[in-house]
């Protein structure tokens, strides 16, 4: 007889392993993305990135002297728009530890039984902090099958910067060869964004 009720059914999707790792180093308030600073330009892509997911999960580490898992691997694309938003609340103290944030975002994706499993990272600046170096980091990324994009952001040498209210200008560094090296290691590429048409 007719009968009314209501069924579930379960959809399983198996997409990529994303672990987002931004730099939210001091200089990466470089005003060289006309009028965006390098930590908003990076944000606006990493959000345009997000929103053309649909079955990967995605997670965001955030570094400066130490990196940090902001948001663990989800589908809720909402709640690491939200982390992103605040991403720059993070930073404790300055630096750029590159190795520490590739070694968290891989430690983030090394139980992943995704069919893939990348790390992208954000910087504008040199390994200075952490105990980790890139290369040793990229090489563990790499017995785990974790790719490692990495993309320089801004100008090398003088930049804007805004100091105490003060529009002046910093030395600013990126080691192109280290985070080339990174990615060609893991089989992934590196990409060097110097205005936001790039990006």
């Amino acid at each position: 007889r007719p009968q009314t009720g209501r069924s579930f059914h379960e959809r399983s999707t198996r997409g990529i392993d994303i672990m987002l790792a931004l730099d939210i180093s001091s200089s990466m308030e470089a005003m060289d993305f006309d009028p965006l600073t390098r930590l908003e330009a990076a944000k606006e892509v990493v959000s345009d990135f997000i929103k053309l997911r649909k079955s990967d999960r995605i997670g965001l580490v955030v570094f400066a002297a130490q990196s940090y898992t902001l948001c663990p691997l989800t589908l809720d694309y909402d709640i690491v728009e939200q982390f992103l938003g605040r991403a720059d609340e993070a930073r404790i103290e300055d630096g750029t530890a590159i190795g520490s944030a590739i070694a968290t975002s891989v430690n983030r994706l090394r139980k992943s039984d995704a069919k893939s499993k990348i790390a992208i990272l954000l910087t504008d600046g040199m390994n200075n902090r952490g105990r980790l170096d890139p290369l040793t980091a990229a090489r563990i990324a790499k017995t785990l099958n974790i790719k490692v994009y990495t993309i320089g952001m801004g100008t090398e040498g003088r930049a804007p910067i805004r100091v105490d209210g003060r529009l002046v200008f910093a030395e600013t560094h990126i080691d192109e060869k280290t985070l080339r090296e990174v990615s060609d290691i893991t089989g992934a590429q590196y990409y060097r964004a110097t205005n936001a048409k790039e990006l």
